[in-house]
């Protein structure tokens, strides 16, 4: 579902100028210097109305976050909750996750989360799964050596769906949570508005870390096989 067009959207977004990044082109191998440091650089695609990106800042201020948000109207409310913070380690920006390589350098981010992203229909619309091999191959580009990527979800078939793609990447699955909420990584999870909702109607949380497993699959690209 589709959120309503929030009021003086452009006005608001323009009262946020401190958290935003207008031109996130021009900051391609520069983003440590943007933040004024050199502490890590970690990345959520699809940060929704902000609630984990800006605990994370919170938490862990010595390092560089970034949130990328396409709907405006979720846009809006996460920067405007991070103006309130006042948190120098934390940018917003709406950008498309398939040009990832345009905005960062090649080896540029250290980890990358995966929040609850829209499970697409596997069928029809799979490319456009954030776990797909396409987008493994932006990551890849943009992610240093010892980089991964962090995946929550509470969709069972998407879950299982992005271990297969992953592997087939040749990038090693670990990590791997079947009930987060009930497991040893609890304590340290900070869930998302999402995740706050499915829990509470009942639903598993299911969550995994990738990364590369050898050298030889730093450049690796996708299976021809695959659709």
């Amino acid at each position: 579902m589709r959120m309503r067009k929030k009021k003086n959207l452009d006005t608001r977004l323009a009262a946020c100028a401190a958290v935003m990044v207008d031109d996130p082109a021009a900051q391609r191998g520069q983003w440590r210097a943007l933040f004024g440091n050199q502490n890590p650089i970690h990345l959520e695609i699809g940060c929704g109305k902000g609630r984990f990106i800006l605990e994370m800042a919170k938490r862990h201020l010595d390092v560089n976050f970034v949130a990328i948000e396409r709907e405006e109207g979720a846009l809006i409310m996460a920067t405007e909750r991070a103006m309130h913070e006042n948190l120098p380690n934390l940018r917003f920006l709406s950008f498309d996750a398939a040009a990832l390589g345009e905005i960062f350098d090649a080896g540029e981010v250290s980890r990358i989360y995966l929040n609850f992203s829209d499970p697409w229909p596997p069928n029809r619309q799979r490319r456009r799964r954030l776990t797909h091999a396409d987008y493994l191959d932006v990551y890849n580009q943009i992610l240093e050596q010892t980089g991964d990527i962090c995946f929550k979800t509470d969709n069972q078939r998407l879950f299982e769906w992005s271990i297969s793609s992953i592997c087939e990447y040749g990038w090693l699955v670990q990590n791997i949570s079947l009930d987060l909420h009930h497991s040893d990584l609890a304590a340290e999870n900070i869930m998302t508005e999402y995740e706050e909702k499915f829990s509470q109607q009942g639903y598993r949380i299911y969550r995994l870390e990738a990364r590369r497993r050898l050298p030889q699959f730093m450049d690796r690209r996708r299976p021809a096989h695959r659709p």
